[in-house]
This record gives structure tokens, C-alpha cells and sequence, in this order.
């Protein structure tokens, strides 16, 4: 039988027998902060030198001519004596060899390495959103052995994932286009996914281009800003109306049965607040069609869905729309609201005119590629066309038949 002392000394044995204060808390906050930097900082490490290994053997086997001088299997051999030696690494393929040799002959000649150095100082101005202590990193590998490997190895590749490195050299026409989604790379952190479709919605030609009125109306810096995010034609091919001719509110309808694929195609930074949002002015209701909140930009987005060619008076109604978030939503921390209007189609000068007087930021663009429901496959067509035409060569042979019978 347990005495009464004994009992009295038994307890539960707490894992933390101590006394945890707010000054714990913050340490060990500190702790898990420091930690999770000197992860990523390992990380970004270790991708920059794997880059630096792939840009010098794609370098080696363009500059030491190795086909021609040890045959054509040279790059096949090389693989295997790599994977031999390091069996448990990933990335001496054959296949991965050539992306090597493929990514460093995009970047060289001499047009391109001029392109490389203008368009690669842009790259180094970046800012927003990188830590500077990880940009720092990648400068110490800069200093110490980027410009050792040959000179022309720039900061921001290290910046890239390899993976990212070879789709932008696959679907990139040129050094230009190729550096402007490093750049975007870089900027904004994108995923693999996020990249390709960057790629496959042309934002190479559409972003910057717009036809707007943010530099008559804006701060420098936030107009180019705004003009950077949005695009003057966006990619609605995730979307499917019912019929050929549909309204506004069909479009609208299909974009928001597919939010995620609206959001990826408006691009990084959309929050989506809502669509049909009401405001009441003047005891009367009206209704936004879709509201955005940039992130990066820190502002609301007005966005109008046009199904049909832009008209002079769509830019007083968004005009007003965006003066009405300005006085309703906007806090005083939030950038100046902008306007987009998407129409299906639009002549510049009459956007432009449209303009004049109008003193809230706004952009137009277009659409295309919406998808018809009830459009047939072409062999399906191509089918009913056949069984027609063989219906109609049936009946003219009956009628024939009955003329003559009544001759």
C-alpha cells in the first residue's frame, strides 16, 4: 500500500519543467528564424554552385570541340564516367549533358553576350522581394568564383533553379525574352508551373503594353509598376461559353467557374475579392463585375468584363467605379485603385481619346481563345458533312426516280 508521503512526492513528470516567459518565446522565435535562413541560405548555395558545374561543362564541350576531336558519343560517354563515379548524384544524363552544352551556346556570341551584360545590369537592380542577406550570398560566389569560371556566368542564373534554366531555353526565342523571365524568376519566386504558363501566355510581348493612362496619373515608379503586372491581351482558353454570341454575364460566369486558371492568367500578386461586388450610391445599387487586391502593387484592381469591342462610354462607367473604391474600400495605406477594362476587341485611338479628361488610372485590354460549347470537333464535322451529303444524293435519286415513273 502506498503511504501517504509517497503520495504526497508523486506527480506527472512535465517534458518543460521550467518557467517560460515572453523573453523565451522571442529567443527561441529568434532561434527557429536564424535556422530557417541558414537553410535557405544552404540551399541557394548549393544551387549556385551546381548551376556554376553546368554552365562549365556546357562550356567545355563547346569550347574543346569534344565531338569533333573524341567522336560523336563523347557526351554519352562523359554521362556514363560521371554516373560511374558519382552513382547516387542526379544530372550526368545524356539528355541533361546536352541541356548544358544547349544552355551555354544561347548565351554566347557576341550579339548575345552584349544583350547578356545591358539586360543582365537590369537583372542585378532587382529589389523587390529578395532578401538582401541571400542576395548577398549570391555575390560572395560572384566575387570568389562566378568571374574566375570565365567571366560570363551572371549573378541572377544562380538566382534560377536549373529545371526553370532549361523550359526558358526550350520555348525562348531570343536572349532578350530569355532574360526577362530569369528577371520575373527572380522578382517573384515563381514556380516551375507559374513560369511555363508566364511562357505560354506570351507575357514576353503583351506585359508593358497595355494602352492605359497610369504615366499621366501615377507616381514613376507605381506606373511602371502597374504596367509591368498588367497585360494588354489576356488568354481566357480556360473558359467556356454556351454559344458563339454570349453576354457579359456568361463570360463572366465562365472566368469564375475556373478562378484558380483566371488568377494564374491575371499573374502573380492577384487576390481575388470578389465578383458582382454592390455599392450603393446615391440610393442606387451597381455592381462591379470582378475586384481585385494586388499585393506587390498595394492597390485595388477594378476590373470590367466587356464581351464585345470597347466603346467610348465603358471608361466613364470604370471611371466611376473607380472613384467609388477610392472613397469606399481604400484605406490610407493602399495605393490608388486602377481600372482594366477586358473587351473583346478595341481601336487605340478610341481608348486614348476615351482618356482625355478622365484623371483615375486605368488600362484596356482584350481577350481571346474563350471556347464554344456547342462548336463541333473538326472530324465530328467533318462526319455529319459526309452523312449530308449521302442523305442528299439518296433523295435526289428518289426524286429522280419519281419524275421518270411519271413520265
Amino acid at each position: 500500500m502506498v503511504q501517504d508521503n509517497e503520495i504526497q512526492k508523486s506527480k506527472f513528470v512535465s517534458s518543460h519543467d521550467v518557467y517560460l516567459d515572453n523573453d523565451y518565446a522571442d529567443w527561441i522565435a529568434d532561434i527557429k528564424h536564424r535556422y530557417r535562413t541558414a537553410q535557405v541560405k544552404a540551399a541557394v548555395r548549393v544551387n549556385a554552385e551546381k548551376l556554376l558545374f553546368n554552365w562549365m561543362l556546357g562550356r567545355d564541350l563547346v569550347q574543346r570541340k569534344a565531338e569533333e576531336r573524341w567522336g560523336a558519343g563523347v557526351v554519352e560517354q562523359v554521362s556514363l564516367d560521371l554516373r560511374r563515379a558519382f552513382p547516387d548524384e542526379e544530372g550526368f544524363s545524356k539528355s541533361n549533358l546536352w541541356f548544358m552544352k544547349k544552355w551555354y551556346l544561347f548565351y554566347s556570341g557576341t550579339e548575345a553576350s552584349i544583350i547578356l551584360q545591358q539586360v543582365v545590369a537590369e537583372l542585378e537592380k532587382i529589389d523587390a522581394g529578395i532578401d538582401k542577406k541571400l542576395y548577398q550570398v549570391g555575390r560572395e560566389l560572384e566575387d570568389k568564383k562566378l568571374y574566375q569560371a570565365g567571366g560570363e556566368f551572371p549573378l541572377p542564373f544562380a538566382m534560377v533553379p536549373w529545371r526553370h534554366h532549361i523550359e526558358i531555353i526550350n520555348r525562348c526565342k531570343s536572349v532578350q525574352e530569355a532574360l526577362f523571365y530569369i528577371g520575373k524568376t527572380v522578382e517573384q519566386g515563381l514556380s516551375r508551373n507559374a513560369l511555363i504558363n508566364c511562357i505560354k501566355s506570351n507575357l514576353y510581348e503583351h506585359q508593358g503594353k497595355i494602352v492605359n493612362n497610369f504615366s499621366d496619373h501615377l507616381p514613376a515608379l507605381q506606373s511602371q509598376l502597374v504596367q509591368e503586372v498588367l497585360k494588354e491581351n489576356y488568354d481566357f482558353g480556360f473558359a467556356t461559353v454556351g454559344h458563339e454570341i454570349y453576354d457579359e454575364a456568361e463570360l463572366q460566369e465562365a472566368l469564375m467557374s475556373n478562378v484558380t486558371d483566371l488568377l494564374l492568367e491575371m499573374g502573380n500578386g492577384f487576390a481575388f475579392i470578389g465578383k458582382q461586388k454592390e455599392l450603393v450610391v446615391g440610393g442606387r445599387s451597381r455592381r462591379i463585375d470582378l475586384l481585385f487586391y494586388h499585393i506587390r502593387l498595394r492597390c485595388y484592381v477594378v476590373c470590367e468584363l466587356k464581351a464585345k469591342p470597347f466603346e467610348p462610354e465603358y471608361a466613364g462607367k470604370l471611371n466611376f467605379y473607380v472613384n467609388a473604391v477610392d472613397e469606399l474600400l481604400k484605406s490610407g495605406d493602399d495605393n490608388p485603385t486602377i481600372g482594366l477594362l477586358i473587351c473583346s476587341d478595341m481601336n487605340k485611338t478610341d481608348v486614348q481619346w476615351s482618356f482625355k479628361g478622365i484623371e483615375t488610372p486605368m488600362g484596356v485590354a482584350t481577350y481571346n481563345n474563350i471556347r464554344i460549347k456547342d462548336v463541333l470537333p473538326m472530324d465530328e464535322l467533318k462526319e455529319r458533312i459526309k452523312l449530308l451529303q449521302k442523305e442528299l444524293k439518296t433523295t435526289r435519286r428518289i426524286l429522280e426516280r419519281k419524275t421518270a415513273n411519271r413520265e
